[in-house]
């Protein structure tokens, strides 16, 4: 036992202390991560739109994430990291009290469209922060602690969301407007002045690389490695849009129900990520770190089929934040290290835009399939595409030379 505290605590040591503000930003701004998840259900049960409609207007997200992550991937590279994302904080704030006013599918597709574009030039400007502003030898341990918070506070927002919901989804909006104006505040008043570490250690970190100033849609198996990401979170992502469906149709669980295991997933990855990615950091290279996670997300989908009960559920939820755990920290390990300090931008732009580009794909074909075939044919789908895409990740990762 003393061992394992050791261990645990050995994970959390030698971050610095940016890295803890970038976390602690990113725990205020998803703590109010209340509307995403409910999307789906405000849509169907609250406005009353058709399960392909409410598919639609998910997509419509999907969409404005894709511009916003190549928006932000090449305005971080023109005026920087901090001017990116305080911007997106701040801008995102008057689209949420924006929202519930919105009450047909196109002026609600228009209004989520906005919101994404606005929202996703966060990300790949987030990715570069974190590396900017991490030591060199914990940027992985880096992007762990900023992804746990997220999770931390994804376990609060949603489980908050659902008693919200159920009182008035109106206040699922306010609350994301106040979160995100706070953790705006919070990052500007503290990173306005500061200097990070990338500025000394980016000429080592260069030295290595056959073109500088690679165009990452130029590199072929980095191509693929996006597309391959991309698969992954578009089966992934069936957590925010058909899950929560799922929930209700199947298994008819209110709002408050949902909300709970949803926040059971961040509490699981709160609790496990830096564990886990410090020991898999040490023993499995990032290719057999990223297939096992895909595969651990495959048996998650597939459970659901090979057994009934809200145990399954909550089995399959943690197959699913195991998967994250495993797959996303070293997806975004794998992209900084096949950049330079001139591209780190749009390398981690184009890394987010395939995660955006999820956000398109999963609601619009998951809900269709559900509607068309039933929720039984989607999660053997998404499970067999998802061994397909493992394996494809490890023919890509070993000409990367990165399974060894």
């Amino acid at each position: 036992m003393r061992e394992f505290i050791r261990l645990y605590l050995d994970a959390y040591k030698g971050l610095s202390t940016p890295a803890w503000m970038l976390a602690l930003v990113m725990l205020i701004n998803r703590s109010g991560a209340m509307v995403i998840p409910f999307l789906g259900v405000y849509m169907t049960n609250h406005l009353q739109f058709s399960l392909e409609n409410t598919g639609t207007v998910l997509s419509c997200f999907g969409i404005g994430a894709v511009a916003g992550s190549f928006l932000g991937g090449w305005l971080t590279d023109q005026v920087g990291h901090f001017k990116v994302q305080v911007c997106s904080l701040i801008l995102t704030v008057p689209m949420f009290f924006l929202l519930p006013e919105l009450n047909t599918v196109v002026k609600l597709a228009v209004g989520v469209f906005m919101l994404s574009l606005i929202s996703e030039t966060f990300r790949p400007a987030n990715s570069v922060s974190i590396a900017y502003y991490s030591k060199p030898d914990n940027i992985i341990r880096s992007f762990s602690l900023n992804r746990m918070a997220m999770n931390l506070g994804f376990s609060i927002g949603p489980a908050l969301g659902g008693f919200l919901a159920a009182i008035s989804y109106t206040f699922l909006f306010y609350g994301n407007a106040v979160t995100a104006f706070l953790s705006a505040i919070l990052f500007f008043i503290y990173f306005r002045k500061l200097k990070g570490y990338e500025k000394k250690e980016s000429h080592a970190m260069d030295e290595n690389k056959e073109e500088a100033g690679r165009s990452p849609y130029r590199d072929v198996l980095f191509m693929a490695f996006s597309i391959l990401c991309c698969i992954f979170t578009i089966c992934f992502f069936q957590i925010l849009s058909t899950l929560p469906l799922y929930y209700r149709s199947a298994y008819k669980m209110n709002e408050a129900d949902i909300g709970l295991i949803l926040a059971f997933s961040g509490v699981v990855v709160f609790a496990l990520e830096m564990l886990i990615v410090h020991i898999a950091e040490k023993r499995m290279s990032s290719g057999a770190a990223i297939a096992l996670g895909t595969i651990l997300c495959s048996l998650a989908f597939l459970s659901l089929n090979l057994a009934h009960g809200v145990f399954i559920l909550y089995f399959s939820m943690f197959l699913l934040c195991l998967a994250e755990i495993l797959a996303m920290p070293f997806m975004a390990t794998v992209t900084l290290k096949r950049s330079s300090a001139q591209t780190r931008g749009a390398y981690m732009g184009l890394n987010a835009l395939s995660v955006s580009a999820a956000h398109v794909f999963s609601p619009f074909v998951g809900t269709r399939v559900a509607a068309a075939f039933g929720f039984e044919t989607l999660w053997w789908g998404t499970g067999v595409l998802l061994i397909l895409t493992a394996l494809g990740f490890w023919q890509v990762m070993r000409k990367m030379g990165l399974n060894s």
